[in-house]
């Protein structure tokens, strides 16, 4: 059995795609002939790939689970690419990364900022994902780096602990709860929630646990942004849970309160998620080391 690379990355270009015409231009080759390779490709299998219909093309079991190997095969050509393209013009590459909201908000673009200052030939494919997506993309090769909070259940995956995310509830100076040591979530109910948009990951996981407690999130008003959430505590709008770290540089500028919640998820685990760290180009093994360090440098500060 012999497999071309171009077939590989055709065959993600029309399972990627909705039809096998958009396949077909995104590969930059004529319907017909992408029909002809697919159909080769799945008489070397011997297997069907796809369900092909007037409303375009869907992917068979067999075609799913090529797809993930196939996303490997390509990711793994682009590390070659990359680490022998370091030789001749020094750092190069490609960092795709799935993380989650307060990652992507709150301390990723200051360390990636100063990384692409030092590495010019480098780019980089920043993704806000819920955790489950973020451990999927990294077991099937869509990204190159997960950042998650929380434990991580996934088998053939490496999880570098990174630090200690903290949730906390962001009140206005005069709330009835503003002096109370710390709260439960269940207290917290009582009073109109100010969070972050359908899909986020806090807001997500924040809804799950109030699930748990048989209830729904009261929710007042959901924004894009944790300035946001807090600009509208200081107003008077609501309350709302965010991380400490947001909570810490908000609280600088706004009249702002904290109080810890009495609750055991709400200090979690950040843990930084690749395949095989020995296998990574040098560009992300050397930014996986330099957000280590980042977050060794603050504890230590601190």
């Amino acid at each position: 059995m012999h497999f071309e690379i171009a077939d590989m990355r055709l065959f993600i270009h029309v399972a990627e795609s909705p039809s096998l015409t958009q396949g077909a231009r995104r590969a930059h080759l004529s319907p017909a002939a992408t029909s002809a390779r697919i159909k080769a490709l799945e008489g070397q299998l011997g297997t069907r790939l796809l369900y092909r219909d007037t409303r375009g093309v869907m992917l068979t079991p067999a075609g799913t689970k090529l797809l993930q190997h196939a996303r490997l095969i390509m990711r793994q050509v682009d590390y070659v690419k990359a680490e022998f393209a370091e030789y001749g013009t020094g750092s190069f590459g490609h960092i795709r990364i799935f993380a989650n909201t307060t990652a992507v908000t709150e301390f990723l673009p200051e360390v990636l900022a100063g990384f692409l200052a030092q590495h010019p030939g480098v780019t980089v494919d920043l993704q806000e994902r819920l955790s489950r997506d973020i451990v999927r993309g990294v077991l099937d090769g869509s990204a190159d780096l997960g950042l998650i909070a929380g434990p991580v259940e996934a088998k053939g995956l490496e999880v570098l602990h990174y630090s200690t995310d903290r949730l906390l509830l962001a009140l206005p100076q005069n709330h009835p709860l503003a002096k109370e040591p710390q709260v439960t979530l269940g207290q917290t109910l009582a009073y109109q929630h100010i969070g972050l948009h359908e899909g986020s990951t806090l807001f997500s996981f924040v809804s799950a646990q109030v699930e748990r407690l048989g209830g729904t999130l009261p929710m007042r008003i959901q924004v894009s942004s944790y300035e946001a959430i807090c600009r509208m505590i200081e107003a008077g709008v609501g309350i709302g849970i965010i991380p400490e770290s947001a909570a810490e540089r908000h609280c600088r500028t706004m009249k702002l309160v904290t109080v810890h919640l009495k609750e055991p998820w709400a200090i979690r685990e950040r843990s930084l998620l690749v395949r095989e760290l020995d296998a990574l180009p040098g560009c992300v093994k050397e930014l996986v080391e330099i957000l280590r360090n980042s977050e060794r440098s603050k504890s230590a500060e601190g």
